[in-house]
């Protein structure tokens, strides 16, 4: 049987208690947080995603069904939902606006400095497909074992690491020239 540290708090959610409600928070929202700007790269829109995900939360406590999943696995589910829709409403540009937009790489000398290291890495991380970003993220920057990854984005825990090699294959790619600097 899966014992969940949070059952009884999610429980007393489903029946009104905003003290328990208070405490998932403090317990889980530095972790959604966490995982949200590394999907949206953009730290408000990423709190709007993580409350978006704490208010459902609120509003679905009472229908939740221990033993099913860990409460954790499946707010990082809805957070990940949550980063995935606002990522389809993102609009994409026009290819003849695209031609007046200024390149954002850093120039060449200052590709040794860490903060450029970081943009580099993270344009990389951006560029990836969703769910190879999201398998990534929650791998390694989350530091969710595979089998939780897998129960998180409702996959396998092959297909996560088909998605985990994928990812780290084009990365390697993206982030080769950093090698010879």
């Amino acid at each position: 049987m899966m014992i969940d540290p949070d059952a009884e708090l999610v429980a007393r959610v489903g029946n009104g208690d905003r003290a328990a409600a208070q405490q998932l928070m403090a317990r889980h929202l530095p972790k959604m947080l966490a995982l949200a700007r590394r999907m949206l790269s953009d730290p408000v829109e990423a709190e709007d995603a993580v409350q978006d995900a704490f208010m459902r939360l609120w509003t679905h406590a009472a229908r939740w069904q221990p033993g099913r999943a860990k409460f954790e696995t499946w707010l990082y589910r809805v957070t990940l939902n949550k980063c995935y829709d606002r990522l389809r409403k993102r609009p994409t540009a026009n290819l003849d606006e695209a031609l007046d937009v200024a390149d954002p790489a850093p120039g060449p000398a200052l590709s040794l400095e860490s903060a450029t290291l970081s943009q580099q890495i993270e344009a990389a991380l951006q560029s990836l497909p969703e769910r190879q970003r999201a398998a990534i993220q929650l791998c390694h920057y989350q530091e969710c074992g595979n089998i939780e990854a897998a129960e998180i984005l409702g996959i396998s825990v092959e297909a996560l690491e088909s998605l985990l090699a994928r990812g780290r294959r084009t990365l390697r790619a993206k982030l080769v020239h950093l090698k010879d600097e």
